[in-house]
């Protein structure tokens, strides 16, 4: 399959997105990829080093005639995410990637596909190890750890750096020109709760809720789609009051909308009828609800063998209550640039099992003071349950710039070239610039990149025309670098 996509255009981009795809690189665990990215560099004869992060660092010099032109820093992370279906039997840590070709996307089977970042990564790899394509000097910055908590970008050593332009190749869809993006802050909850002897007549059953789109927290927060982790809470709080909690565990990655929940229930065999008719209108009220951005939705029921031990009843309604009264989704829409969405909150993860309620969620804005706000929303939710709440990873935001001189030739490129106006626009993602941003001081920054839609999930696929879109794109905003 890997050969299928080699054989695409631009062959410069796609036979190093395969090479790419056959490394495991999750996030925090970026070991083989950092020495593959060094192996290479030095397989094509280029100045290359890693910073004490591990951020590989790989220099070219301009080509002939190019010399007297601005240094440019062609940023992209190694790390992906490592997401796929509950049916999908695959191992991260030793598989490469499983591509396939679907008319003018590439996609992964059962598996995210890593074209975020991997797109971006491949593509300074392909203008690294070109012979004939015009460029200034380049400097290949490849960070790592940027979906967990960006720490390659907060780490990052300025010091390896001279360029005095900076492109992110980070971005999601062909038409845009990003000049900004959102800040973000994690909080993570622990509580302990108490448990009592289950009752051993009871009837117990896993329930799962499945189907749902998920998707990147940032770029997808204002598209509608639901949360599994709300949705079971839901479910479960408009059961019967006897219904008894064993177990809840939903969603997972700090920066992807839960896809998945499942709980561990049990009740009286006399109402097992009522519970599965339950079900069945709980499935339909959200299919209802949700269509039509879902349109898969489906809660399941099996039956298992009765746990030991059950959440203490006045425990349980607490919980969920907590879990019901997140806000999740949009906080509020910027009143500085249409259809952008500043503030938002993501319920990424819950947990409750073995007398241990834990949850994690992420805070986005592009304004610091309703980044602050809405942290502080989050948290006082989980401080009335009494629950232990850590907010960490703290990382600024990337104010626009629209007298950036790199974007207004860019901007005059896009428009002749394919004669129509870009969407210059900030985004909601947690782009690294922000923080790049602050290391490297006046440098003009811009992001840009092809289609890939539904990132941070199995359904992940990018664009073939997009991509060959944006490589012809970028050739020629490297060939009209301005001067020194």
């Amino acid at each position: 399959m890997s050969n299928e996509v080699k054989a695409l255009a631009p062959k410069e981009i796609w036979e190093n997105f395969a090479n790419l795809n056959e490394v495991p690189r999750p996030s925090k665990k970026e070991e083989r990829v950092i020495q593959f990215m060094v192996d290479f560099g030095k397989s094509i004869g280029l100045e290359t080093t890693t910073d004490k992060i591990g951020n590989i660092i790989i220099k070219k010099p301009a080509t002939e005639g190019m010399e007297d032109r601005q240094t440019v820093i062609l940023q992209s992370h190694v790390d992906m995410v490592h997401q796929k279906n509950n049916d999908t039997d695959f191992d991260f840590d030793k598989e490469g990637i499983k591509m396939y070709v679907d008319g003018d996307w590439v996609k992964a089977k059962g598996t995210t596909l890593g074209a975020d970042n991997g797109i971006g990564v491949a593509t300074i790899m392909g203008l690294l190890a070109s012979s004939d394509i015009p460029h200034p000097a380049l400097e290949a910055m490849f960070t790592v750890d940027e979906e967990t908590g960006m720490t390659g970008a907060k780490e990052l050593d300025p010091s390896f750096y001279e360029g005095t332009i900076l492109l992110n190749l980070d971005t999601e869809d062909d038409d845009e020109i990003s000049i900004g993006c959102a800040g973000g802050i994690d909080t993570n909850t622990s509580y302990d709760y108490e448990t009592v002897d289950s009752d051993k007549d009871a009837k117990a059953f896993k329930v799962e809720i499945k189907g749902l789109k998920g998707g990147h927290s940032g770029m997808d927060i204002d598209s509608g789609r639901a949360n599994a982790n709300k949705l079971m809470a839901r479910f479960l709080i408009e059961a019967d009051e006897n219904l008894n909690l064993h177990e809840f565990n939903g969603g997972g990655l700090r920066n992807a909308i839960p896809r998945e929940a499942v709980a561990i229930v049990s009740m009286s065999a006399t109402d097992v009828d009522a519970f599965k008719q339950h079900l069945k209108t709980s499935e339909a009220t959200f299919q209802e609800e949700y269509k039509p951005v879902e349109t898969s939705i489906e809660i399941s029921l099996s039956e298992v063998d009765t746990p030991a031990k059950m959440v203490a009843n006045h425990e349980k309604k607490a919980m969920l209550y907590t879990i019901n009264a997140v806000h999740n989704g949009v906080f509020k829409m910027s009143l500085n640039f249409d259809n952008l969405v500043e503030t938002s909150s993501s319920l990424a993860q819950v947990i409750i099992k073995d007398g241990k309620f834990e949850s994690k969620s992420l805070q986005r804005s592009s304004v610091e003071s309703t980044k602050a706000d809405v942290a502080r929303t989050i948290r006082s939710v989980f401080d009335l349950l009494g629950a232990d709440v850590e907010q960490t990873g703290d990382y600024p935001g990337w104010e626009p710039n629209p007298d950036s001189a790199i974007l207004k030739t860019m901007r005059e490129m896009y428009e002749k070239r394919f004669n129509e106006k870009p969407n210059v626009m900030a985004c909601h993602a947690g782009l690294e610039c922000g923080i790049l941003g602050k290391h490297l001081p006046g440098v003009d920054m811009i992001s840009f990149g092809p289609t890939i839609m539904h990132p941070h999930s199995p359904d992940e696929k990018v664009s073939i025309s997009s991509v060959q879109k944006f490589w012809g794109f970028l050739l020629e905003v490297l060939k009209e670098t301005p001067k020194k």
